[in-house]
């Protein structure tokens, strides 16, 4: 099977690449011939970088090099930034290309909320009916796809967003100065819908609970992005009357510097505003990190799936979830023991089978008995 991604990429920055990298990755090793067609400054091996996403002509340019690379199955990882102004429309006009060439392709929706503006609702409209199939990673998508375009609900599938399998680092703390210290973690881009600002300011509180509590803020602002709040943030840092006890460390981390980050923590909090599913929860949950999250839907499936956090609302469930997560080892350690339990079915090898099936449901070649052979 030869399967071809249309995706952001590494080196460029945002979780999608993320993502496309170790589920590409994954279903490399169940011997399929990968391709991925990305934008300018992608790269690696089999990765095509074809437009710039201020492009006029994107799905033209998409298609062309789809035409050159034959592929058996195109997979596009959504999201209404990657693809062109208006809310990416531009990948509407590929999807048709395809659909008329007889192309099976796959979309994977990482942006879809539970209610829909007039523009979602005209572009997934158009999605869900031009896909072969489409996938979401939770139940409440799901749901919201059934309620907006029943017609098509025998495309929609569900698939955990992976999780890696890794080894935590044990002396990550000694590597960041922080041994002996009970390290609450901040990790991510540093824009408002995270909602980092809302810890900084309790954090005096926490402190006083904890006397060995450390904060440690990971990150860095995406892009050019929310200059204005980036002085925000980082004068609410340095005027914090414990800003001794918060150590900031800023970056594009690579994984190996990011996994020696949260190997540092032991505790984790994403007290996200808005949002679906999080790459920095599935980087937590590799390492089998208690969480503290806000109360958004996909965190509240998560903890009810996993079993390994607390969810928390107000400003004094937040003080509350924190100071006993930190004091209480025994109480951290049993979380810990269900993340590892429950992970089972989001391991990245585990998800790409998910994928390959999926792929094989939609593939309709006229070969007969001929098999796909292929030796990586």
């Amino acid at each position: 099977m030869r399967v071809c991604y249309i995706s952001t990429y590494f080196p460029i920055e945002n979780g999608i690449a993320t993502y496309t990298r170790y589920l590409s990755d994954a279903v490399r090793l169940l011997e399929k011939e990968v391709l991925i067609i990305s934008e300018s400054g992608a790269r690696g091996e089999n990765v095509f970088p074809v437009y710039s996403p201020l492009d006029n002509d994107i799905a033209a340019k998409l298609f062309h090099m789809v035409s050159k690379l034959t592929p058996d199955i195109i997979h596009i990882e959504h999201d209404y930034s990657l693809f062109g102004s208006e809310n990416s429309v531009q990948i509407l006009d590929f999807l048709y290309r395809c659909k008329m060439a007889e192309l099976p392709t796959v979309t994977t929706l990482h942006t879809l909320f539970e209610e829909l503006d007039n523009a979602q609702k005209i572009i997934l409209e158009s999605i869900t009916s031009s896909s072969s199939a489409i996938i979401v990673h939770e139940g409440y998508q799901y749901d919201t796809l059934i309620r907006y375009f029943p017609e098509h609900k025998n495309k929609y599938h569900v698939v955990p967003h992976g999780v890696r399998r890794v080894e935590r680092i044990s002396n990550a703390k000694e590597i960041l100065g922080l041994k002996g210290e009970k390290v609450l973690l901040l990790a991510g881009y540093f824009t408002p819908t995270k909602g980092f600002h809302r810890i900084i300011k309790l954090f005096p509180k926490i402190a006083k609970n904890v006397n060995n509590a450390q904060l440690l803020v990971s990150g860095k602002i995406m892009g050019i992005e929310y200059n204005d709040y980036q002085r925000y943030f980082f004068d609410l840092i340095n005027n914090s009357p414990v800003f001794d006890r918060i150590e900031v460390l800023r970056g594009q981390f690579p994984q190996h510097t990011f996994d020696v980050i949260i190997s540092a923590a032991d505790l984790m909090v994403l007290p996200y505003e808005i949002g679906a599913q999080s790459g920095i929860l599935a980087q937590a949950s590799a390492f089998e990190i208690p969480v503290v999250l806000s109360p958004l839907q996909s965190f509240r499936k998560w903890n009810n799936t996993v079993k390994g956090g607390i969810v928390a609302d107000t400003d004094e469930e937040y003080i509350k979830a924190i100071t006993t997560l930190l004091v209480d080892d025994d109480y951290r350690q049993q979380l810990k023991q269900k993340i590892k339990t429950n992970l089972s079915a989001m391991y990245w090898d585990e998800v790409a089978k998910k994928h390959l099936l999926i792929y094989e449901s939609v593939i309709n070649v006229p070969y007969g008995r001929a098999r796909y052979f292929y030796i990586p």
